[in-house]
């Protein structure tokens, strides 16, 4: 996706997240640096033992989840965040552990 004109406008970013990101807290804790910076989203456990997170809102808040995601402070240890980005489909409300 090309960034938008105004990094306010809302975006849509996936992030798969690789490590010891299971039974370690590591969705509570997203989900409150998601709340924290006004996202919307989720964050649940794959079969594979990744941790997939979709957050929608203004691009510098995503940019700073991201941030986030990568900075060691989450519980567990996280290894490899891959992101996708897209356009937000505004049809998330809240962020919630699934």
């Amino acid at each position: 996706m090309s960034q938008p004109e105004n990094r306010a406008d809302p975006v849509r970013l996936t992030a798969w997240v690789r490590g010891r990101v299971q039974g370690v807290g590591f969705r509570w804790w997203t989900r409150s640096r998601a709340l924290e910076l006004g996202l919307s989203g989720w964050a649940r456990n794959t079969a594979d033992g990744r941790v997939e997170v979709v957050a929608e809102g203004a691009r510098d808040e995503c940019d700073r989840f991201l941030q986030a995601l990568r900075s060691g402070q989450a519980p567990g240890s996280v290894d490899t965040v891959v992101e996708q980005w897209g356009p937000a489909k505004g049809t998330i409300e809240g962020f919630t552990e699934r």
